[in-house]
């Protein structure tokens, strides 16, 4: 029997039990999808968070207070205060960093916003500089669009003015000019001179909902605190990176007297480092989403086996006939062995079409129900990867039945009711 006659007799066997066959590759339609669906999603939660963490730019490095946590105890050792002014200064020396080309402290909080009868818990950003004028708008590439960020004088002075983002002008003004009025944060009075345009995620700070004051005046009026939260470096060119990373490092550890790297009570952060950790955090999650899924996938070619069993023993008689009339082992084995491939391969292909497709919705849902700028990807990996699994339990699931069948006695197949 030729290698064709055994693919179209399997088909054949297959349309004679067409609701079985269907439900036979529920199992394998619902655990591709699920693959295809996870994998889609996956990757464009993925490239939603680099893109929000590379919003910040390339060259931009993060001082961070405290131990680098590499586990659940470290978070007892940590030092959050101890970045201060005087570290400030010295890196701010371009002898100690050469290569740094914008340098701003951060101080991040929360407080309650009133106007009026109106009421907001926004987030607080200190940042700014004593010495640069808008250099807020060049690290987080923000500018307002109305009025303009308050410039170093105001942060040399402790000045009481701010700059809020979309949604708050939203909740305490509504439709009336937000820009020169005066504003409680908390029970210091400050007035508006920038209103952001609505913006959305940049890296971790999400704009719309924040009040942007002089760090000086953050530390002094409102949180009370001599230290920071970040000291956020660009360097000035992307080859220049390391070194300014090596010379933030080396100038801080003079500062607080650490010899040694192990001992160091802050970390440095790279937008690119940043990035391949969440890389990696998000592609294990996947991967283990995935193996969830692919539980499904083992149960259905449980199902299949199952079901080529039953079938196997329902045409008994049609194995005998054709080994009457000349069909081998071989033959029967290869026609059983098609039949289970070809469930499997049809659910596999359905799998793929299904999950694109859910894939696909769920991208426009998230993209305008909520406003994310999520993208959708066809995930060829995983679709071929489906493909591969999806035959392939089709094979091994199918081995047994198929030499059971190839295994009968035609005589007594023959005699079989």
């Amino acid at each position: 029997m030729t290698l064709k006659h055994s693919i179209t007799t399997a088909i054949a066997g297959l349309k004679t039990n067409r609701s079985r066959s269907l439900l036979t590759i529920l199992g394998i339609v619902i655990g591709i999808t699920a693959i295809i669906l996870i994998v889609s999603l996956g990757k464009g939660a993925q490239d939603l968070i680099l893109g929000q963490i590379q919003g910040m730019g390339s060259r931009t490095i993060v001082a961070v207070p405290g131990r680098q946590p590499s586990g659940p105890s470290d978070f007892a050792s940590v030092f959050l205060d101890s970045l201060k002014e005087r570290d400030l200064q010295s890196v701010s020396q371009k002898s100690n960093v050469p290569y740094a080309e914008d340098i701003m402290p951060v101080v991040i909080g929360t407080a309650r916003l009133s106007f009026g009868n109106e009421t907001y818990q926004a987030t607080i950003l200190g940042g700014g500089s004593a010495e640069q004028n808008n250099i807020i708008g060049r690290i987080f590439d923000i500018f307002p669009s109305s009025g303009d960020f308050f410039m170093a004088a105001d942060v040399k002075s402790l000045s009481r003015v701010a700059v809020i983002g979309d949604k708050v002008r939203e909740k305490l003004f509504g439709t009336e000019e937000a820009l020169g009025q005066k504003i409680k944060v908390n029970t210091q009075v400050f007035r508006i001179v920038g209103v952001l345009p609505k913006k959305g995620q940049v890296s971790f700070f999400n704009f719309d909902e924040m009040v942007l004051v002089p760090y000086t005046s953050a530390q002094h009026y409102i949180f009370g605190r001599k230290y920071f939260d970040r000291i956020i470096v660009s360097a000035d060119t992307p080859e220049h990176i390391q070194t300014t990373v090596d010379d933030l490092k080396r100038t801080i550890r003079a500062n607080h007297n650490i010899t040694d790297p192990e001992k160091d009570d802050f970390f440095i952060e790279t937008q690119a480092d940043l990035a391949e950790r969440l890389r990696v955090v998000t592609s294990a999650l996947t991967a283990f989403l995935v193996a969830v899924a692919g539980v499904s996938l083992f149960v259905g070619g449980v199902g299949i086996m199952n079901i080529m069993l039953v079938s196997v023993t329902e045409r008994t008689r049609e194995i005998g006939l054709r080994k009457a009339v000349g069909a081998t082992e071989r033959d029967i084995l290869r026609q059983f062995l098609f039949e289970a491939i070809t469930l499997t391969g049809i659910g596999g292909v359905v799998g793929i079409v299904l999950g694109s497709v859910l894939s696909f919705l769920a991208s426009l849902a998230l993209t305008y129900g909520l406003g994310l700028n999520w993208t959708f990807s066809f995930p060829y990996g995983g679709a071929i990867l489906g493909l591969v699994v999806s035959v392939s339990i089709g094979l091994v699931f199918g081995i047994y039945p198929a030499r059971q069948a190839a295994r009968k006695n035609p005589i007594e197949a023959l005699r079989y009711e």
